[in-house]
């Protein structure tokens, strides 16, 4: 038997118990649309991973850029990850997104630089940092474009606090 969110938390009536609850989709694209760093989870085989990165949220995709190393590696074998981005307040006061799809690098890597979603994700990651690809980048090593299809979304919010 799982044990009710009052009795999860609280053996004192009139202590206040957090409520938990399902972020909707209009939600959950706000918060990724307000945020800029996120973290991206991926696996192969028996290992998973799971980095920080700055991002853009714009018309169900993910937009970020990374360096080459083992992610890539990583993810050339296994294109599917999760994405997660929270809101922290305190204890029972914050909000989690994670998304789950496929990773896709455009434009620089793949030889496409005339591809659509590499010049609309320069466009976008620019909102971030103006010189990004440029010759100024202070972060010219993260060379690859990249985008996440948010195929699956799910969110949660907790709201209360105990005392």
């Amino acid at each position: 038997m799982t044990p009710s969110n009052s009795e999860r938390f609280s053996d004192k009536p009139n202590e206040a118990t957090p409520l938990f609850r399902e972020l909707g989709r209009e939600e959950i694209e706000q918060i990724l649309a307000r945020n800029n760093v996120g973290r991206i989870a991926f696996s192969l085989h028996d290992r998973v991973d799971i980095e920080p990165i700055s991002y853009v949220f714009d018309s169900g995709w993910i937009y970020g850029r990374t360096s080459h190393g083992t992610k890539l590696s990583t993810i050339a074998h296994h294109r599917w990850v999760a994405f997660e981005v929270d809101e922290v307040k305190d204890m029972f006061e914050w909000c989690s997104v994670v998304v789950k799809g496929a990773f896709y690098l455009v434009g620089a890597d793949t030889g496409m630089h005339q591809d659509p979603a590499f010049t609309h994700g320069v466009e976008l990651l620019r909102a971030l940092i103006p010189e990004t690809l440029t010759a100024n980048d202070p972060t010219a090593f993260r060379n690859s474009v990249f985008r996440i299809h948010l195929d699956e979304v799910t969110g949660r919010a907790a709201h209360g606090s105990q005392h």
